[in-house]
């Protein structure tokens, strides 16, 4: 019983984890690849036909595989991550009005992001 209420809040989890990895392609302040790979680990841990279904997707797959086996991520996405990150983060900032601190709020989640993508080890 024990057992099969875990595999139903770590397969809920990963629905989450996985829906909040889909909107940070899109929001640039939400790190996709932690939340994809989070996914990964609860679809692993609790169901084996989910975990089976994300790894042959044909984007998230491909980040996935090369974390777990490679524990990295390739050059193409970092640079991909860093460009759409920033230029989404300034253009918000220069054509929407919003108080200082906002902005200030908006380059701090930025630079953290960028460190995190950046301390990730490069594939070639």
């Amino acid at each position: 019983m024990i057992l099969k209420v875990r595999k139903v809040i770590f397969v809920a989890f990963g629905f989450l984890s996985l829906a909040l990895a889909i909107l940070g392609i899109f929001l640039p302040v939400l790190p996709t690849t932690p939340f994809l790979l989070l996914s990964a680990y609860l679809f692993a841990k609790s169901s084996p036909k989910m975990h089976s279904w994300l790894l042959s997707t044909k984007y998230f797959g491909k980040i996935i595989k090369d974390y777990q086996t490679k524990k990295g991520v390739a050059f193409g996405l970092k640079v991909f991550a860093l460009i759409f990150l920033w230029t989404t983060i300034l253009t918000t900032i220069v054509f929407f009005l919003s108080p200082w601190f906002l902005d200030l709020i908006l380059i701090l989640v930025a630079s953290l992001v960028s460190y995190h993508i950046l301390k990730l080890k490069t594939l070639k």
